[in-house]
């Protein structure tokens, strides 16, 4: 049978209590504390172990300070602490992360944006809806237009013409067009010449979101082309001429020698036969004279031409010769370095045409040269305009006006506004015709004020004139 009595602890409180072993109850109570002390310190110890050996070991940490198991609120407390410090640690990484992924962005629209505003080509994004999206400010260059954004592209580049199309097909069946060339009149009525590039811009479903439209201003690269065609042709036709001009002004000279002969011995029709073939000898010269003119190298002398008094003696000529039409002049004239008698012809024929044009109107003919300075990226140059008020020029003489041999009068040889526009090429120049609005036709020479760019495209063209 179970005696309680028989533990040890038992034992000792008995022990304890006896009277007999009063004296020696300081040690034996000594003993019984050391007793409770020992097992309560290893069930706590015996608890710890279990509890760690729970736990993994990887989540350690010995930077943090472990809560006491005796108080399970602040262990509690504690954990949670830790587990808010994790938070916030990942919440902090996740805003760097944010900002250094907006900044990169920023960067890339900075990028992009700059790009574009600086891009020698012009840009523009059209909606599907018709709408400008984007433009930048080499496509208000070459359009001549402002603020291009959310306005429709009919509007701006007008509802017939040839880039309406071409935007309206790429957005209405997804076409590409690659390097077109296309004429565009500005607001201001100039006429321009654009290259042009148009892609569609396709959604997920591959349908039409937009349209990419690039554009080149080729006006200047055509006028250039256009003016070494015209060099080409000159040199051209100074090769032709060399060989037959000479021989025909010879046979010309023997056939009318030969006429008059037959003029001097003859009477009646024969006499007046011989007489006419004198005359058609002496036209056929004047117009061999004339092409050998405009066929021989020109040898430029680049003196110090002052154009207000070449001005007044070429209106004071035509005027003498056609007094029925008033010539007058306007604007501003400067020196330039050039060949004065050459420009002198050049003007007076031009003016000549314009009064010969103005001469006979209802309301009187007028006649207006008119002087202005330009000051362009390519240098400074004088504009000359040589205005009239007669009937203008057929559209389709007009690009056939400055070809040699091509005229529209009846005694007219074909050769004067050649030689014109020879002479203000080879003084580095060009000239222009074109049908005024108002009516009459408008001649426009422009010639370079730099005395170097003048020598510089006279000694080219004299060469290309003499091969």
């Amino acid at each position: 049978m179970f005696d309680p009595t028989a533990t040890p602890l038992a034992t000792a409180w008995v022990r304890l209590q006896s009277p007999s072993l009063r004296f020696g109850g300081v040690a034996a109570a000594f003993t019984f504390v050391l007793l409770v002390v020992g097992a309560a310190a290893l069930l706590l110890f015996l608890m710890r172990r279990i509890m760690r050996g729970r736990e993994p070991r990887d989540s350690e940490d010995f930077s943090t300070p472990k809560p006491s198991l005796d108080n399970p609120s602040a262990f509690m407390t504690a954990s949670m602490q830790a587990v808010i410090q994790k938070l916030r640690e990942q919440e902090k990484e996740l805003a760097a992360l944010q900002r250094r992924d907006r900044e990169r962005a920023q960067l890339t629209e900075r990028l992009s944006e700059a790009v574009t505003r600086n891009m020698p080509a012009g840009l523009l994004l059209i909606g599907s809806a018709g709408l400008i999206t984007s433009a930048n400010p080499a496509a208000e260059a070459a359009l001549d237009v402002h603020a291009l954004v959310y306005r429709r592209y009919a509007e701006v580049l007008g509802k017939e013409s040839r880039l309406s199309k071409l935007v309206a097909s790429c957005l209405g069946e997804a076409r590409t067009f690659r390097r077109e060339e296309v004429e565009y009149v500005t607001p201001k009525g100039e006429l321009r010449r654009l290259g042009v590039t148009i892609s569609p811009i396709l959604g997920k479903s591959r349908q039409v979101s937009g349209a990419l439209c690039l554009l080149s201003d080729l006006t200047e690269l055509v006028a250039l082309q256009r003016q070494v065609q015209v060099k080409e042709n000159l040199a051209a036709l100074g090769e032709l001429s060399a060989g037959i001009a000479h021989e025909f002004k010879n046979a010309l000279a023997t056939i009318s020698g030969y006429a008059q002969m037959i003029r001097r011995e003859s009477q009646g029709d024969t006499a007046e036969n011989a007489q006419h073939i004198v005359d058609q000898t002496r036209a056929l010269t004047h117009v061999v004279t004339e092409f050998l003119k405009f066929a021989r190298p020109l040898d430029l002398s680049t003196e110090d031409v002052a154009l207000p008094t070449v001005v007044e003696r070429v209106i004071a000529e035509i005027h003498e010769a056609i007094p029925e039409v008033a010539i007058t002049a306007s604007g501003e004239f400067e020196s330039i370095a050039g060949d004065e008698r050459l420009l002198r012809q050049a003007l007076l024929n031009l003016t000549r045409n314009a009064a010969e044009a103005a001469d006979g109107q209802a309301f009187g003919g007028r006649v207006e040269v008119r002087g202005t300075i330009e000051h362009t990226p390519g240098g400074d140059f004088q504009r000359i305009a040589v205005l009239d008020n007669g009937p203008g020029i057929a559209t389709d003489d007009l690009s056939k006006i400055f070809v040699p041999f091509y005229t529209t009068k009846s005694n007219g040889t074909g050769l004067g506004l050649a030689i014109v526009q020879k002479i203000i090429v080879q003084h580095g120049g060009s000239v222009e015709v074109r049908n005024q609005p108002q009516g009459g036709a408008e001649f426009v020479v422009s010639l370079p004020l730099s005395r170097q760019d003048t020598a510089s495209h006279g000694a080219v063209d004299s060469h290309a004139a003499s091969v």
